[in-house]
């Protein structure tokens, strides 16, 4: 076959058909380009929003989670700091004021102090007199940067915007007699307040706005207590669940879909447990019947050619017979890509699917074949990335882009260098697995 009629084939082939075979101009403007928006030389803070109703206990629990956590720096933030200052005429008609509305509190200036707190900035944040009803009675109260921060309040988990800013959300779930009766006690010894004022104001506000604006508020919470501070076992649990996210690391607190295996290179096998199960019973030879699990059927992997058949033989040596797919994608200057060739189950839209590259660095090559999987009719939640190790840039570009696949590595490094390879990196992994480097 002579030079032209090659020529000629591959310009025809310029398309999807039976073989899969692609030939296009790279279009690097859908192709995101490293970035380091996000600020990785701050530590990343885990939030803990806490919220419930008026004298549920969130501040017993809260008060908890911080003496149980003495070996890490943690601060709390209360919603209560943030209410409005009262107007002259609204002082005059106080016992009128619904201090349990949303709008009561100034959400513009807690997210403004939440964002210094998360890029490492210390604030100043005001303490409310509810006997004044004025944020500038007390001295401000000077918060520095830490590890963990405690957001507590009534209405915190009200604004979306808030809810963003949270690693993990707590409801503080109360029977309503109990909470009468703290507030009744607490509003008469420390806000000088009479019986029949807690009591009216209870009735005429806080029971309506518990079940219009904070009971509703429940959905959006990871984990409900009930009893409030009583409950020592869920609080044990959620110290216990804190102290294992403060040991990861800090790209895992920003992306819930990350996940980073702690000094192993078993990708492979700790990425299958996160596909579903369902549960089976076997007979073992001795006659004994043993309940376990069995994976879902529907699985197959994709390799990205050719790094990414370094980890087939792990996978099939985990899932015997497994249907394999393949695609080739072609880096091009300025870190450009172009998909070259692709050869996918038929039904892959069906199934689950371990994508496997080793490398993660740009993250343009995963973008390029994610996109495709999408395209194939893949769900996005159906797709399990797995790779050896990654760059920060890398996970940034995929998990903003993808942020309902999930990504098991091994280790996150320190970047990229100028050529986009990773640092301090291992080279060429296509080249290293199979020895066709230079060494």
């Amino acid at each position: 076959m002579g030079s032209k009629a090659v020529e000629d084939l591959i310009q025809a082939s310029s398309g999807v058909h039976f073989s899969g075979f692609h030939l296009e101009e790279p279009r690097t403007s859908e192709i995101e380009q490293p970035t380091t928006s996000i600020d990785e030389s701050v530590k990343q803070p885990f939030v803990i929003g806490v919220a419930g109703g008026a004298a549920a206990g969130k501040t017993t629990v809260c008060d908890l989670i911080i003496d149980q956590l003495h070996d890490q720096r943690v601060v709390l933030v209360n919603q209560d700091s943030f209410y409005h200052n009262l107007t002259p005429e609204e002082l005059t008609k106080v016992h009128e004021y619904n201090f349990d509305h949303p709008d009561a509190f100034d959400t513009e200036l807690l997210l403004r102090v939440m964002e210094k707190l998360k890029h490492g900035q210390a604030v100043d944040i005001p303490k409310y007199d509810f006997k004044s009803y004025k944020n500038d009675v007390f001295p401000l109260r000077r918060v520095n940067p830490s590890d963990v921060i405690i957001l507590e309040g009534i209405l915190i988990f009200h604004d979306p915007r808030v809810r963003d800013l949270m690693s993990m959300k707590i409801f503080v779930d109360t029977d309503a007699d109990v909470r009468l009766a703290r507030r009744i006690r607490r509003d008469t010894a420390e806000k000088g307040r009479d019986i029949a004022t807690v009591l009216d104001q209870y009735s005429k506000f806080v029971k309506s706005a518990f079940d219009d604006f904070i009971l509703p508020t429940k959905k959006y919470a990871d984990i409900i207590i009930p009893r409030g501070g009583d409950n020592h076992v869920a609080i044990d649990l959620i110290v216990q669940h804190i102290r294992t996210k403060l040991g990861q690391h800090d790209l895992c607190k920003i992306y819930p879909n990350l996940y980073v295996i702690q000094s192993t290179f078993q990708v492979v096998e700790h990425g299958l447990g996160h596909l579903p199960f369902t549960e089976k019973q076997v007979i073992t030879p001795t006659g004994s019947v043993y309940s376990g699990v069995d994976f879902c059927k529907r699985l197959c992997g994709v390799s990205v050619i050719r790094s990414g058949e370094s980890m087939e033989n792990a996978l099939r040596a985990c899932c015997k017979g497994i249907k394999i797919g393949k695609i080739l994608i072609h880096r091009e200057g300025d870190n450009g890509q172009q998909l070259i060739y692709e050869k996918l189950p038929e039904d892959i839209a069906e199934r689950h699917v371990l994508l496997l590259d080793p490398i993660l660095g740009t993250g343009n090559s995963a973008v390029q074949a994610i996109s495709l999987l999408l395209k194939k009719g893949v769900p996005e939640s159906n797709i399990l990335f797995l790779n050896l190790i990654s760059a920060p840039q890398g996970v940034h570009v995929v998990c903003k882009r993808f942020p309902r696949i999930k990504i098991v590595t091994s280790e996150i490094e320190n970047g990229l260098n100028d050529d986009f390879r990773v640092i301090p990196g291992m080279g060429e992994f296509g080249d290293r697995y199979f020895g066709t480097d230079n060494d």
